[in-house]
């Protein structure tokens, strides 16, 4: 078994026996602290934002009934999608910190646009904009738990920094709502540009993780040739496009959450709450997900969660149609709640499946199984929330076409498998 190495054995270690320069000591839970503040960067960017909708509808002078808010959200995961196959090959190149400090510039550039746009069309640009920058601090602080930890202590740090995408989705809205309670619905902008600030400041403390001796040149035929290689595994394809079904599904919900919530259900004034509750299920199945797929395994787990998502997904469509689209709040959300939090038993497993035939291009494939799933998701997630209306009907029937989808380009994945998944 790989030993677990962490930051501060590495810092303790000073120069390799290759002359490597020591990494400034940092506590590991310092580190663990300043990476999960990073990833915020990007929940943040979007959950804050949702309980504005109506502010930012009346501020542009756009109908009570239109679903174009919702584009603030799918622009945003476009950024984020498709800007990750730059980051990573550029931090490889030139380092963690100088291209850290880059992403958050343009975060910051995007979030200051965004709270100045005269209106909608300027707004969904800084945001595309906004999403490109999130997607570089995403990307350098995952590839410093790369650099920091090996072994066993590098999974459960992924699992610890990855954790806070299950609990600010918790707490953003209600502190959204409390700053549009108080100032105007734009200072939410300036409150990321703040948290982007205090980033920067705490992680001059960072030290350089990339060892010079990992450093690549950016040679595009490599790169271009690691991207087709990844994209004709038909078992890395396919488990691909299964998760770009879910992200939709997911996708779908973040964008038209607000307008179910405040409009079909009449409960504006709770919707942080009920979107928060949704988000505790999200952390309650991440972690069901981590006590039970070693003893179940990938394929079995992926099976049942699948099954229950399709279930789950039928029963929610035939109370929308049972009930001409406006179903009982106290029936409808729990299950949508609980169908979403099966997700975290599909997702990890599903990204895991995808990369299993990668090996050493396995970096390479995480940076385009990502872009293409983001990307996809918000696509099929962005024409889903432009039909939303006064019902649940069009998001209830993309619940089930989605699930459906996802369930058989899985098996398109396992029958052309090129290798035997984990049992």
């Amino acid at each position: 078994m790989v030993r677990a190495v962490t930051l501060s054995e590495r810092a303790q270690a000073g120069r390799s026996e290759h002359g490597a320069p020591p990494l400034r000591r940092i506590s590991d839970r310092e580190l663990m602290t300043m990476l999960s503040a990073i990833m915020a960067l990007t929940a943040l960017a979007i959950d804050l934002l949702l309980p504005a909708f109506d502010e930012i509808r009346a501020s542009f002078g756009i109908s009570d009934q239109s679903n174009q808010v919702s584009q603030v959200i799918t622009v945003f995961f476009f950024g984020l999608a498709v800007s990750q196959l730059v980051w990573g090959p550029l931090a490889d190149r030139f380092g963690r910190k100088p291209i850290l400090y880059v992403g958050i510039a343009v975060y910051v550039a995007g979030a200051v646009g965004s709270a100045l746009a005269p209106g909608l069309v300027w707004l969904l640009l800084f945001r595309f904009l906004w999403g490109v920058g999130a997607a570089g601090a995403r990307v350098i602080a995952t590839a410093i738990v790369r650099d920091a930890f090996e072994g066993t202590r590098m999974a459960e740090a992924m699992s610890q920094i990855m954790a806070v995408f299950v609990l600010v989705p918790v707490i953003a809205p209600a502190i959204g709502s409390g700053i549009i309670a108080v100032l105007p619905w734009r200072s939410i902008f300036w409150f990321c540009v703040i948290w982007a600030g205090l980033v920067v400041l705490w992680s001059r403390r960072l030290p350089e993780t990339l060892d010079p001796r990992h450093r690549r040149p950016l040679q595009f035929r490599s790169v271009v040739a690691g991207f087709g290689y990844v994209a004709r595994n038909r078992t890395t394809a396919y488990y691909t496009l299964t998760t770009l079904f879910l992200q939709g599904v997911f996708i779908s919900y973040i964008g038209s959450s607000e307008r179910i919530i405040s409009e079909v259900f009449d409960r504006e004034d709770q919707f942080p709450y009920i979107f928060g509750a949704v988000a505790v299920l999200f952390g309650a199945g991440a972690l069901v997900n981590g006590r039970i797929v070693g003893r179940i395994g990938i394929t079995r787990l992926v099976h049942v969660a699948l099954g229950l998502v399709l279930v789950l997904s039928v029963t929610l469509l035939g109370l929308t149609l049972l009930s001409d689209g406006q179903p009982e709040f106290w029936v409808f959300m729990p299950l949508l709640g609980l169908m979403l939090g099966l997700f975290m038993l599909l997702m990890p497993n599903l990204n895991t499946a995808a990369l299993e035939p990668m090996g050493e291009l396995a970096g390479t494939a995480s940076s385009v199984t990502g872009a293409a799933r983001i990307a996809g998701g918000s696509v099929l997630g962005g024409v889903v929330n432009t039909v939303i209306d006064d019902t649940v009907t069009p998001f209830a029937f993309a619940l089930v076409v989605f699930v459906g989808l996802a369930i058989v380009s899985t098996w398109w994945a396992e029958r052309d498998a090129a290798a035997v998944l984990p049992a």
